[in-house]
């Protein structure tokens, strides 16, 4: 397996350290913080980890402090209900005594019933798409004197392999409409495990969201004149996925108000079946403001 995506692996095998309560590690990205899909995809291990024959259908969780990048995160597991047909589970993330995230999760057996979706947005193919290594080179060549960590940060080694269809320059923003497709996929084959692709879309679909309620501003996660910071975030598993071969992820943004930008996601595979969908809202604050 690709050490990049080993990585990410390890760090969502969580270490059991007593019942309904575990420990997780944290990985730089290119953020002082911890990456807030890792604490989403991290918590929805130690969920499921408490619950047995039932998948994951939804979770709903709050960023409420920023993620210290060097201490590790304690998961504690409430087990709030368990009926008939589903279980509910509330999951805390913990740092020096506090709560960072706080998650509920549920769970549902599964049965039949009335099915439809959407279409998949009409876009090109990733095979017709640039490689995202190869945009990021593009972008940097567009800003000379870029400073040296945030262009490590960038050149990194990535888990996840990124196809954008509409991209615009980060470094250099220009104003957009509030909408992005981006396919994407781990960059070598996972076990045959549906548990691990359910958490592993969970840490893929912290990316891009408020990046997508950001482009009609023209401004991005990497203007330092900006307090950026997710939220919440909301996912419902409709269907299941393979997270190692290709999936469109077609956002929008319908408001931003209140220093808060709000975006939603939909996550199709490559035949167009609709696995999931997101909502997130996230600040978008001028540090001139406040």
């Amino acid at each position: 397996m690709d050490a990049s995506l080993k990585a990410l692996v390890d760090q969502l095998d969580l270490e059991a350290l007593e019942v309904n309560l575990f420990r997780g590690q944290s990985t730089y990205i290119g953020s002082p913080n911890v990456f807030g899909g890792q604490v989403i995809g991290q918590a929805m291990v130690a969920a499921t980890r408490t619950v047995e024959l039932r998948p994951p259908h939804s979770c709903h969780a709050y960023f409420l402090l920023p993620g210290d990048i060097k201490a590790p995160i304690v998961y504690e597991v409430e087990r709030i209900r368990d009926g008939k047909s589903f279980s509910t589970r509330r999951v805390q993330a913990i740092q020096h005594g506090r709560p960072i995230l706080s998650m509920i999760a549920s769970f549902q057996v599964e049965e039949e019933g009335y099915e439809h979706q959407v279409k998949m947005p009409d876009v090109p193919m990733p095979e017709d798409l640039k490689p995202f290594d190869e945009l990021v080179t593009d972008w940097i060549a567009e800003v000379p004197g870029l400073d040296p960590k945030l262009m490590a940060g960038l050149k990194r080694p990535r888990a996840i392999d990124f196809r954008v269809v509409n991209p615009v320059n980060p470094l250099q923003p220009t104003r957009s409409e509030p909408v992005s497709q981006i396919w994407f996929r781990v960059v070598d084959r996972l076990p045959d495990d549906p548990l691990l692709h359910r958490c592993m879309l969970a840490f893929a679909s912290d990316f891009n969201l408020i990046g997508t309620a950001l482009r009609p501003h023209g401004v991005s996660w990497y203007r330092q004149d900006l307090v950026l910071a997710s939220l919440d975030h909301a996912i419902w598993f409709h269907r299941p996925g393979r997270v190692d071969e290709w999936m469109l992820y077609a956002m929008d943004s319908p408001t931003a108000q209140g220093a808060r930008g709000f975006a939603r996601g939909q996550i199709f595979d490559r035949q167009g079946v609709l696995v999931a969908s997101t909502a997130q809202e996230g600040l978008t604050r001028p540090k001139t403001t406040r």
